[in-house]
C-alpha cells in the first residue's frame, strides 16, 4: 500500500474528526432518540472510519475497496440521517450545511480511493 499507516489516510482523518462531530451533534438530540437517531448517527459516522481502518489492515487492495464500499454506504446513510435530524429540528441548517458539506467530501475521497485500486 502506499500509505503505511491508516492515520496517514487523509480521508480516514477527515472521517475521524467528522465521527467527533457527530457524538457532540447528537448529544443535543432529544433524550427519547437516545436508542433511535442519536445511536444510528453515531453508528453510521464511526463506521465511515472503523471500515477505513480495517480494509487498510487486510492483505489485499480488493479487500481494501470492498470496506471503502462500505464505507461508503455508511457515509451516504449519515447524510440520511442529519438531513432527518434537520427536518424534525433537531439541528439547525448551518449544522446540517456544514455536516453536509463534510460528508460530501468525505465521499469524494472515498471514490478517489476506491478508483485508484482501478489503475
Amino acid at each position: 500500500m502506499a500509505h503505511h499507516h491508516w492515520k496517514d489516510l487523509l480521508v480516514w482523518q477527515k472521517a475521524h474528526g467528522l465521527v467527533i462531530e457527530i457524538y457532540s451533534i447528537t448529544s443535543s438530540f432529544p433524550e427519547t432518540e437516545r436508542y433511535n437517531l442519536t445511536s444510528q448517527a453515531r453508528k453510521a459516522g464511526s463506521s465511515v472510519p472503523l471500515n477505513i481502518v480495517e480494509g487498510h489492515s487486510r492483505s489485499s487492495a480488493k479487500e481494501f475497496q470492498r470496506f471503502l464500499y462500505i464505507s461508503r454506504g455508511s457515509i451516504e446513510e449519515l447524510r440520511y440521517i442529519m438531513l432527518l435530524a434537520k427536518d424534525l429540528d433537531y439541528i439547525d441548517d448551518e449544522i446540517y450545511q456544514d455536516v453536509e458539506k463534510k460528508c460530501s467530501e468525505i465521499s469524494i475521497l472515498i471514490n478517489k480511493l476506491i478508483k485508484s485500486f482501478n489503475k
